[in-house]
């Protein structure tokens, strides 16, 4: 027996002492495929354009080895998976096709356009999300996409719209494992409007085109995602967070809580089980706003410890989506992807660890002195042993030692891309 499983024999007694199998939490955790975001490898680039982002995102840094085309994003994505325990899901933005679209623009989209990353996700045996992309692009005039008062701007969006829902669908068939799709617009004003409510009507007849558009549900689901405001929106979004909680609601889709998408005082682990109470399912978009929507790395703070203690605490988890949305080009990129995934993992894994029924029948009895000195204990216990046993039974690195594998990575492959 080595160190590392001496570790875990010890942890697992510490555990059975407060009613907690340790096993079990690690077949939990094994059942939650979090979805990476491809465009933390390419700064939100894509492959249609060289056009420069727009509504209102941001990335900071120039950290050498970006991806420069599908081959080597989809090289980068396969080094991440090595050094992740656990199942995944990869998420697409529009922009990442994966041939040439010859002429045609983002309104034209069809399924063939992706059918690399079909055949590349079968390969790698993970499922795709999907996402629409609203920005950088020349029809993205005045700040609006789908809620503008011209015409000719929605219907594109509209059809742009469609074509990412039939993509989506195209994906769960494929694959077998439902696509989440979601809708994002930066959609708002720099100064105060003289109507806030005629640019949400226009948004609410283009949203139901789009879903108008036939699919599976079997195959997809739809998810909404609003944001308190934007560069260059910092007056007036159009789509709120009311607007898009009432159109889920509605609509009977998915609302998109994204971390950093609320006021800096607001915490997505305190909605999760409000919305649930009335949609079928939640997605979320796992970030870290540094005091506003900054798109961090995701570390093991307190609001990701939250995040997990609702979804586990409740048992939403079968019920939500989660989705990883960060981008840093300041740090190695592959790096990013592990630090933010591996902390997400240990988030959920640390909720498992905690003996549910029990300190839901203490909290039912009002025991809240022994609640509160019971869920500070917790914080001391050798998760971290755990999550490292885990970690080495799925053949992956074990601690910080995936650093030197990338240290390589990116000495023979992305120091090399120039």
């Amino acid at each position: 027996m080595n160190q590392i499983e001496e570790r875990y024999q010890i942890a697992k007694e510490r555990y059975a002492q407060i009613g907690v199998d340790t096993d079990k939490a690690m077949e939990a955790l094994d059942k939650v495929k979090i979805s990476l975001h491809c465009w933390q490898g390419d700064d939100i680039q894509g492959f249609i354009s060289d056009a420069s982002l727009s509504g209102g995102i941001q990335v900071t840094g120039n950290y050498p080895g970006k991806a420069r085309n599908i081959d080597e994003l989809q090289k980068d994505v396969e080094k991440v998976l090595s050094l992740l325990p656990g199942h995944f899901k990869l998420n697409l933005h529009a922009i990442y096709v994966s041939r040439p679209l010859g002429g045609r623009d983002v309104d034209e989209l069809v399924p063939e356009d992706f059918a690399g990353w079909v055949d590349w996700a079968k390969k790698n045996k993970v499922g795709l999300d999907f996402n629409p992309t609203f920005f950088s692009h020349k029809m993205y005039k005045d700040n609006f996409t789908l809620a503008s008062p011209d015409k000719e701007v929605r219907d594109f969006w509209i059809r742009h719209g469609k074509a990412c829902v039939r993509i989506g669908d195209y994906f769960g068939r494929e694959l077998g494992e439902k696509c989440v799709t979601n809708i994002w617009i930066p959609d708002g004003m720099k100064d105060n409007p003289y109507s806030r409510l005629e640019a949400r009507k226009r948004l609410e007849a283009s949203l139901d085109e789009i879903l108008d558009t036939p699919y599976d549900k079997k195959n997809e689901l739809l998810a909404v995602e609003s944001k308190f405001f934007g560069i260059g929106a910092e007056s007036y979004t159009v789509g709120s967070a009311e607007f898009y909680l009432g159109y889920a609601i509605k609509h009977q889709i998915a609302d998109n809580l994204d971390s950093g998408h609320y006021h800096p005082s607001e915490y997505i682990s305190d909605k999760i089980s409000s919305v649930l109470m009335y949609t079928p399912e939640l997605l979320l978009h796992v970030s870290r706003p540094v005091n506003w929507d900054s798109d961090h790395v995701v570390i093991l703070d307190d609001e990701l410890n939250r995040i997990a203690q609702a979804l586990v605490r409740d048992q939403l988890i079968d019920r939500t989506h989660i989705g990883l949305d960060f981008f840093d080009a300041t740090i190695n990129r592959i790096a990013a992807w592990v630090i933010g995934t591996r902390a997400t993992q240990k988030a959920l894994l640390r909720a498992y660890l905690e003996p549910r029924e029990k300190m839901i029948e203490m909290e039912n009895k009002v025991q809240y002195t022994k609640r509160l000195a019971l869920t500070e204990e917790f914080k001391a216990m050798p998760w971290a042993d755990v999550y490292d046993y885990y970690c080495y039974k799925n053949h992956v690195a074990v601690g910080s030692s995936w650093l030197e594998d990338v240290e390589d990575y990116e000495k023979n492959v992305l120091a090399k891309r120039k």
